[in-house]
């Protein structure tokens, strides 16, 4: 057998694949490579239907543009007949900081990238009933039930009093929203521990923190700003490695950095958070569709946390901080503990 010599072309290129002529001279076949990279085909493949045998002692046919093969250094074929350079085939290298883009390459979208679908888990947390109103992953109230498709007015409970839609979706939510969602909330250690949890449940469904709740509250110390401020770097290392936790190092300097900040304040947290609260009189929401992510209030409110140098706090943020502390009250109208409330 002779060795095989080919050679190798990117996608899209014609690949020539010179193989073993035999001994009727027949030439080497052509082929498209396939698929990223293509592949090697091997020698001796089936002859052109367009190519005839070559007389004995014929000069060899010219190369694709005219050239003598051995005229311009191709190597030769171990009969002495000659080929085109087989030379290695071209890497394409991955450009740094961006994984989705090879050099010389369109871009891929593949998931999660620009243009592709959004990941396998956020798309099971929308269907677990962890999208936002609106449809917005990770804003706003808990979302609606993963039953019932198109469900966004008031659904019935097991005890059958109507809720919103999100809190009879899973079992944790129904004392969530029952007891908690909505209720004034009042205190520096207790506002502190809803930004902080707020800030934690960015880019996640709120399922999340709330099942972490109680992990949470045991290794950031009960949420006490005085403690969480004298945090040193062993605690931050504790902490990355506390798995009842979500262990982002950003996050995790960020609740650090907001009980510090918090001691600064002259008025108090609770003084600060409840001057944007909401007009008690605006119209109650009638389906998830009517309840905002971000308002001109939630806003204002981002603004002068950021001002006093708290992070992780943006308007959609802020936002679902005044829907879990009762400064505004996105019960549905005809959701029990609304009717209840007022």
């Amino acid at each position: 057998m002779i060795p095989h010599t080919a050679a190798f072309s990117r996608v899209g290129r014609t690949a020539r694949v010179l193989g073993d002529r035999g001994g009727d001279g027949r030439g080497g076949r052509r082929c498209r490579a396939g698929g990223t990279g293509g592949r090697r085909l091997a020698a001796g493949g089936r002859a052109r239907p367009d190519r005839g045998p070559t007389a004995a002692g014929a000069p060899a046919q010219p190369g694709r543009r005219g050239r003598d093969p051995a005229a311009d250094g191709a190597a030769r074929l171990p009969d002495g007949r000659g080929g085109r350079r087989a030379g290695p085939a071209r890497r394409r290298t991955r450009l740094p900081g961006h994984p989705d883009r090879r050099a010389g390459g369109r871009r891929r979208g593949g998931r999660g990238g620009a243009g592709g679908r959004r990941p396998g888990r956020v798309r099971a947390a929308a269907r677990a009933g962890g999208l936002r109103p609106g449809g917005r992953a990770g804003r706003g109230a808990p979302g609606p039930p993963g039953r019932g498709a198109g469900v966004s007015g008031a659904v019935a409970g097991p005890d059958g009093l109507l809720r919103c839609p999100w809190g009879v979706s899973t079992e944790d939510y129904l004392p969530y929203h029952d007891t908690e969602w909505g209720r004034p909330v009042h205190g520096e250690d207790p506002l502190f521990e809803r930004i902080c949890l707020e800030a934690f449940q960015s880019g996640l469904s709120w399922i999340t923190i709330l099942r972490r709740r109680e992990g949470f509250r045991d290794a950031f110390a009960g949420f006490s700003i005085e403690r969480v401020a004298a945090f040193d770097e062993q605690d931050a290392a504790r902490l990355l490695a506390d798995g009842r936790i979500i262990r982002n190092r950003a996050k995790i300097a960020a609740a650090i950095a907001n009980a510090k900040a918090a001691q600064r304040l002259d008025g108090g947290l609770d003084e600060l958070v409840w001057r944007f609260a909401a007009d008690p009189d605006r119209p109650a929401p009638a389906t998830l569709a009517d309840v905002p992510a971000v308002t001109a209030e939630s806003t204002a409110l981002a603004k002068e946390l950021k001002k006093h140098g708290f992070s992780f706090v943006g308007p959609t943020t802020a936002y679902a901080l005044m829907q879990a502390c009762g400064l505004v009250d996105d019960h549905l109208v005809d959701c029990h503990v609304r009717q209840s409330t007022s």
